[in-house]
């Protein structure tokens, strides 16, 4: 059966692209500040969001606590694994070659993992909080979506604010731009690495907080977030921070159009195709960033 494509079918998944690219961007962030900063490939970034589902579904489960009350929690809880993460595990590869990151991760996200799994088996979860949509005019909007859009957007703006206008915002981008005069200048580099890390696991915990109204939780879920963060950057630019959120936008757009034009089914080979020509055409991203 041949399906006629409206102007109303695609300002609609237009729109659910932006909504879906906002979280995007803001997941995308945290995994670029940790390598514009430290160097680190954090492929610990999906898992450490999927704990953040995890403390929503368990404080609404156990504690009825209303799930985006719960970003009140998950996001100083997860700052705080960060933290002790960086402290005791992230540090000693901060001056190794990138490949020792990217196995000392991998290694730390197989353990995050199987914890999950330990703790909550690998029955799959869900927190049923909110339903329906919004209606304006021909389109219709889950209102999980529109609203955790209006948080991302809020949180990632929250952190460029955080990032360009506080004493401590800019202690960190001076050592993302050159770690020797940072130093120089007085700035503790140990400190800021480790608060970077915080907050790059905050903003991941506020991604999974926002998607576990929205999808159902399981201990392999921020495999696929992980992925999509990495493709986010190299879209955006690896270090770039206004990157991140261009390039979840686009992301966005390109798997809701691509599941419009032709099928849902090739949403994750589209964008592993994009990968691969950004990487071939433009190394450094759309924004440049490092290659």
């Amino acid at each position: 059966m041949t399906v006629v494509i409206t102007p109303t079918m695609i300002g609609q998944v237009v729109i659910s692209g932006l909504l879906a690219g906002s979280l995007y961007a803001m997941v995308a962030l945290g995994l670029g500040l940790v390598f514009g900063v430290m160097r680190v490939l954090n492929v610990a970034h999906g898992p450490l969001l999927m704990l953040g589902a995890y403390t929503t579904f368990g404080l609404f489960q156990w504690l009825g606590l209303n799930p985006y009350l719960s970003l009140l929690v998950s996001m100083p809880a997860l700052f705080v694994v960060g933290v002790v993460l960086q402290r005791l595990l992230v540090r000693r590869v901060v001056d190794a070659p990138e490949l020792s990151s990217l196995l000392l991760t991998f290694g730390v996200s197989i353990a995050i993992v199987n914890l999950a799994q330990l703790g909550f088996t690998s029955d799959v979860r869900s927190v049923e909080y909110l339903t329906g949509s919004f209606v304006l005019g021909p389109f219709a909007f889950s209102k999980s979506r529109v609203i955790a859009c209006a948080f991302a957007l809020v949180i990632t703006a929250g952190a460029f604010w955080f990032l360009r206008q506080t004493r401590l915002g800019k202690a960190i981008r001076a050592v993302s731009q050159s770690r020797e005069v940072a130093q120089v200048c007085g700035i503790n580099v140990q400190r800021i690495h480790m608060i970077t890390f915080g907050l790059a696991s905050a903003l991941a915990a506020a991604g999974g907080t926002l998607i576990a109204v929205m999808v159902a939780i399981q201990p392999e879920m921020g495999q696929v977030y992980t992925f999509k963060s990495f493709l986010v950057i190299v879209l955006g630019g690896a270090g770039n921070y206004p990157g991140a959120l261009l390039g979840g936008l686009l992301l966005g757009l390109i798997e809701q159009l691509s599941s419009l034009f032709i099928t849902t089914q090739v949403n994750e080979a589209v964008a592993y195709i994009l990968l691969v020509l950004v990487l071939l055409v433009r190394p450094t991203g759309l924004l440049k960033g490092r290659s």
